[in-house]
């Protein structure tokens, strides 16, 4: 045993560790435990609470944050994904539209046994796609469950992002769609002529992201009075401040209200 007393010996003190790099934060594979060709970084954020100065006594100044969108996938992609990407392929094809034209990439993500399939669409394409991945036998991916919409402020020419659930009760599989537009032109085409589910998962997206869903039949606010300034879920909106807007207001009788027809 040593001579030394517990008092004697000096109390190991935490190692100072420096944030992250951001390429050491985002390597890994794009696929199904594949290479890919890497997540995109969108931005790197750094510290917390909005403080860049000594006045962060909380310790969370040094944390560095890496936002980064999963990369392409290499095949195979395993499962019934490479399946389904393949017929969607050819029924495009059928139709007179190149596949790389209408599917800017597919992601695989997360690695792993629970890895889902995200498929990047180009707006202009997006209905056939859906209408496709609807009809054909082989795909039958009948039920949407929802749009939804996601504001990147760095990805710039790509801000604005819908993402669509889709769902194949007959072959029981799951898939997601994922279409950009940039901000300077928030437009992307309506799916309710394939879904008219999403009627009214459009109308929430774009009360409060701001995404203009072309074709929709009564595109209006659903959640925030038809007035109401901005899109609240967009990440450029302020988070306090705003003054109360709803002092003094009357709600009007049903048979005056606007129409959806």
């Amino acid at each position: 045993m040593s001579d030394e007393t517990s008092a004697d010996k000096p109390v190991p003190q935490p190692e100072e560790v420096v944030g992250p790099r951001s390429g050491e934060l985002v390597s890994g594979s794009g696929s199904a435990g594949r290479p890919g060709r890497g997540p995109e970084v969108v931005a790197v954020r750094r510290g917390m609470f909005g403080v860049h100065d000594s006045g962060d006594t909380s310790g969370y100044g040094g944390l560095v944050q890496v936002v980064a969108m999963p990369g392409a996938a290499t095949r195979p992609y395993g499962g019934w994904f490479d399946e389904a990407v393949d017929v969607l392929a050819e029924v495009l094809g059928a139709a007179g539209i190149a596949f790389g034209d209408a599917v800017e990439r597919v992601v695989v993500d997360p690695p792993g046994d629970h890895a889902e399939l995200t498929l990047h669409v180009a707006r202009e394409h997006l209905v056939a796609v859906c209408r496709a991945l609807r009809d054909d036998q082989d795909l039958r991916f009948e039920l949407s469950l929802g749009v939804s919409g996601v504001h990147y402020p760095h990805d710039e020419g790509r801000e604005l992002h819908a993402v669509y659930h889709l769902t194949s009760v007959t072959h029981g599989r799951r898939l997601r769609l994922e279409v950009a537009c940039p901000d300077d032109d928030p437009h992307i085409p309506s799916t309710t002529s394939v879904y008219p589910a999403n009627d009214w998962h459009e109308r929430e997206t774009w009360d409060f992201f701001g995404i203009i869903f072309d074709g929709h039949p009564g595109l209006a606010r659903i959640e925030m009075p038809d007035d109401w300034p901005g899109h609240p879920q967009r990440k450029d909106y302020p988070l306090g401040g705003i003054p109360v807007e709803y002092k003094g207001a009357t709600v009007p009788p049903p048979d005056t209200r606007r129409s959806y027809s």
